[in-house]
């Protein structure tokens, strides 16, 4: 099954790409390796803010990481077709990079990525499985609860 049956599949419409509000390229290639500007979790169209463990939950966390995944796809979508392809010719998703916006005693950073990795998993099928890492911090830009960069391979 093509990605694009995938995310059909799910119902998931894909977002253009964000402007950057800062000094950034949403986006840059070398090689074959696409690398992603760190995308903040929206609701609604804007920052998803919040800090896990003071006034969000887990779960609410993983929908936040669900929402950036779908932006990143997005992006992604762009950087493919900026070299001349689509999301079907990705190889594969590399890394994942993820700051939760977290109160010193969470412990559950890793759960909250949950929600984009499998979100990619359930995409791009086994080309989704990835190396990540998930950190707690004490803020990001705009109150955020989640922020996450990904790495991945054109064929």
């Amino acid at each position: 099954m093509s990605v694009y049956d995938q995310l059909k599949a799910l119902s998931i419409t894909l977002p253009p790409v964000a402007v950057p509000v800062a000094a950034y390229v949403p986006f840059t290639q070398s090689g074959k390796l696409v690398f992603t500007s760190g995308h903040i979790a929206k609701k609604d169209g804007k920052p998803w803010v919040g800090q896990l463990g003071t006034n969000l939950g887990t779960e609410e966390g993983q929908a936040a990481a669900r929402a950036v995944a779908i932006d990143l796809m997005g992006t992604l979508q762009a950087a493919c077709q900026a070299a001349g392809t689509d999301l079907n010719g990705v190889k594969r998703i590399v890394k994942l990079t993820s700051l939760v916006n977290s109160s010193a005693s969470y412990t559950e950073h890793h759960l909250v990525t949950n929600g984009c990795s499998e979100l990619l998993a359930q995409v791009f099928g086994d080309k989704g499985a990835h190396a990540r890492s998930a950190f707690g911090v004490a803020q990001i830009p705009l109150g955020a609860c989640v922020e996450i960069e990904l790495i991945a391979e054109l064929a």
